[in-house]
This record gives structure tokens, C-alpha cells and sequence, in this order.
């Protein structure tokens, strides 16, 4: 048993689960630089916390990446492609372009031109959602049956190491150097998924996608159109056909509202209660990420012993009284044990919270259109979190800490009113083969 148990593990010496490993951490690095990382450099040069809210808005492009996908999947990079293939060549170009635009948000001063700032973390975000594409579609191309499940655990450790390089590394490099240094060396780190790609051959199944054969012969403008039917119409068609869709994209935008309204200013937040960027590195960055992994896990398993929807209600709970630590941490001041106790409980109701989110995703999908509803579900659901999160630093701004934290509390309920009635409703949301095997 442990024979075979140790020979299942060589499965991650593989050449290609290591190769995923490596450009899962190129997935990851940009993200933090654009978000609590960014956040804390511009509270500490004085920004306040209503445009700090704003910069919120930079990470759109991670929620609407699906919409020009196509094109990266399907048109060769000109020059790259010539010379590394169609995958390689689109992976070297973002990478390129994520350690320009790197660069570019280090050496701006949001003191001088905050708008620069802004533009150059708003293309940092562009060109990792763009990089994310060609790494779904290459770590998919090079495996295999044996390697799929590996590579599938790899590319998220992989993610995860490089946020908190990001993250907890950039607030420890930013304690001994300046914030400018810090973010060339983040960039620097990008040339590990460059090296990894020169390494790398060209997938075997990355070439030209087969014509639809009903488009054979047909004009550039005829299989745009038939692309658009059929990867966003017929999916959409499908679903505002179901009885209370209305509700049910009200409560994809609204069950991690409070959530979502709490987590983007927590940054500042504790900033601005003295903590230091090595307590923050520690505690927010290096602890939480290990809760939100323990979150993930008892959410899980929460599902497998109670249910979608009780689980969704324990959660949304959780996610409302995680909230509630802060206002508790805003009376307490800097307080490292307390603060110890509200990043804990705040990442592991949130950790949970995402894995039951992600199930009830999954579970509106009709089976004909699967991926195309999840990504369009996740990305309608990841665009109102950022657009709806982003005026939290006027709104704090005016009521101070505690208050503000007590408002997100309450922005979690209209989520839970939203649940109580599609937990009556469930069986008639579902997608018709979902109410078809139950019937």
C-alpha cells in the first residue's frame, strides 16, 4: 500500500506537472501587485481611502477575459508565433508584457499622477488575464490522462506560491527596500515563466483549430456571427428561459457582497492601525492563505455531509460574522492576537464560503453549455463583486472603521434573503436535465 501510494507520487516529477507548477506561479505573482499589495503602497504614500476603493476597478479585465479568449486561442501572435509556435509565442509576448507594465506601476508615483498609477496597474491586470488563458489552454494541451489531475493540483499550489510572493514577499521586501525596488523584482520573477517556456516545446495538439464544417467556405463575418450564437447567445437563451433567473443572478452578484465590500479595504484597515508590513506578511498573508486552504477543505466536506444549500446558509453566516471581527479589531486597535483571530475566521469563512459558491455555480450549468454558463456566471459574479466593492473607501471614508464594517455586515443580508427563497425554489431553477433525474 505505502509501494503504491509512493509510486503515485513520482507522478509529480513528471517534466510537465513541473513545467505547470512553474507557470502557475507566473499565474499568480501579478495578482496582489494589483491588489493588497497595491492598496497598502498607496495608503502608506498617503492616497485616500475613496480612490484606493477605485483601484478596485483595475482588476475587471480578470472577469472579462473570456470575452476576447477567442482570439487568443485561435490567431497566432505575429513574429512570436513565427518562431516559438502559436502557445509559446502568446505566452512570451504577455509575460514580456507583464514585466513592461511591472515596471511601468513601480516607477509611477501615485503622489504626482495617480491616473498613471492606475494605468499601468490596470495593463498589469490585462496582460495576466491574458497570460491566464494561454496557460489554461497549454496546461491542458500537454497533459495526459495519467499527468490531467496533477497538473490540475499544481497549477493551483503554483497560483498560490506566487501570491503570496506578492504578497507576503513583496510587504517583507518593501520593509528594506523601496516600494519601486520591490516592484522590479517582482518583475524580474516573471523571467521564471519565461525560462519555462523556453524550455518547453510547443504542444503536439496546440495547432490551427478545425473549421466547423457547416462554416467551411464560409465568410469571416458568417462564423464570427455563428461563434457568437453559439458560444454566448444560446448559452444566455438557455438560462433566461428558467423560472427566476432574476433572483438568481441577484444573489450570484449579492451572497459575497459583505465579503467582498470588508475584504478590499482590509489592507488599508489594518495599515492604518499601526500593524507593520512584516505583521501583515505574516499574519494576513502567510497564516490567512493556510486558513483559506482549511476553509476550501471544510466547505468541501460541509457539502458532502449536509448538502448544497445548508452549506450555503452555514457559510453565508460564517461570511456575516467574519465581518463583524472587524469592527471588533476597529475597537481593539493594535491588537496582534486579535488580529490574529480576524484574518483566521475571516479566511476560513470565505474559504468556505468560495467552495460552496463554486458548487452552486456548478450546479446552474445545463449540461449542453457547462462551460460557457460557468464562465459566464463566474465572470458576471466576479465583475459585480469588483464593481460593487470598489466605492468601500468613500464609504469608510465617511463613517469611519467600525461603522463601515457594521454596513458590510448588513450588505450580507440581502444575499441570505435571496437564499431563503431559492432554497424553496431549488428544484425549479435547475437546469431541465437537473429537473428531469430528480423527477
Amino acid at each position: 500500500m505505502v509501494r503504491q501510494f509512493l509510486e503515485s507520487l513520482q507522478v509529480y516529477l513528471d517534466r510537465r506537472v513541473i513545467t505547470i507548477l512553474l507557470l502557475g506561479f507566473s499565474s499568480g505573482l501579478p495578482l496582489a501587485l494589483t491588489g493588497t499589495t497595491l492598496s497598502l503602497w498607496l495608503r502608506e504614500e498617503g492616497i485616500t481611502l475613496t480612490s484606493i476603493g477605485l483601484f478596485a476597478n483595475v482588476a475587471t479585465p480578470y472577469a472579462l477575459k473570456f470575452i476576447w479568449s477567442p482570439l487568443v486561442d485561435k490567431m497566432p501572435i505575429p513574429l512570436f508565433s513565427r518562431f516559438l509556435g502559436r502557445r509559446r509565442g502568446w505566452l512570451i509576448f504577455t509575460q514580456i508584457c507583464l514585466i513592461l507594465s511591472i515596471l511601468g506601476l513601480g516607477a509611477s508615483n501615485p503622489n504626482i499622477s495617480i491616473e498613471m498609477t492606475a494605468l499601468f496597474a490596470f495593463l498589469v491586470a490585462f496582460s495576466s488575464a491574458s497570460q491566464d488563458i494561454v496557460i489554461d489552454a497549454y496546461r491542458v494541451e500537454i497533459s495526459d490522462e495519467k499527468t490531467m489531475a496533477a497538473g490540475a493540483a499544481a497549477i493551483v499550489f503554483g497560483y498560490r506560491i506566487g501570491m503570496l510572493a506578492s504578497g507576503a514577499g513583496a510587504l517583507y521586501l518593501a520593509s528594506s527596500v523601496s516600494w519601486q525596488m520591490t516592484y522590479s523584482i517582482m518583475a524580474g520573477l516573471i523571467f521564471i515563466g519565461i525560462l519555462t517556456v523556453l524550455f518547453n516545446r510547443e504542444p503536439e495538439k496546440a495547432g490551427a483549430p478545425e473549421p466547423q464544417e457547416n462554416m467551411v467556405g464560409a465568410s469571416a463575418l458568417e462564423k464570427a456571427g455563428y461563434w457568437l450564437k453559439e458560444a454566448v447567445y444560446d448559452p444566455l437563451a438557455e438560462f433566461f428561459k428558467r423560472p427566476g433567473w432574476v433572483p438568481i443572478l441577484l444573489f450570484v452578484m449579492l451572497y459575497k457582497f459583505g465579503d467582498s465590500l470588508a475584504g478590499v479595504m482590509s489592507t488599508p484597515f489594518f495599515y492604518d492601525l499601526g500593524f507593520t508590513k512584516i505583521e501583515l506578511a505574516n499574519v494576513s498573508k502567510i497564516y490567512g492563505t493556510a486558513a483559506t486552504f482549511i476553509g476550501l477543505a471544510l466547505g468541501g466536506w460541509l457539502m458532502a455531509a449536509t448538502g448544497l444549500y445548508r452549506t450555503l446558509w452555514i457559510c453565508g453566516f460564517l461570511q456575516l460574522g467574519s465581518n463583524l471581527m472587524f469592527a471588533g479589531q476597529a475597537m481593539a486597535g493594535n491588537d496582534i492576537v486579535f488580529l490574529a483571530a480576524t484574518v483566521g475566521i475571516e479566511n476560513l469563512a470565505g474559504g468556505m464560503g468560495t467552495a460552496a459558491f463554486v458548487a452552486y455555480l456548478s450546479s446552474l450549468c445545463n449540461i449542453s453549455y457547462t462551460a460557457t454558463q460557468y464562465a459566464l456566471l463566474s465572470s458576471f459574479m466576479a465583475t459585480a463583486r469588483i464593481w460593487f466593492s470598489s466605492p468601500g473607501g468613500f464609504l469608510a471614508e465617511q463613517t469611519g472603521w467600525i461603522t463601515f464594517f457594521i454596513l458590510t455586515t448588513l450588505a450580507a443580508v440581502p444575499g441570505l434573503v435571496l437564499l431563503w427563497w431559492l432554497t424553496r425554489k431549488s428544484s425549479e431553477t435547475r437546469p431541465e436535465e437537473a429537473r428531469a433525474s430528480a423527477n
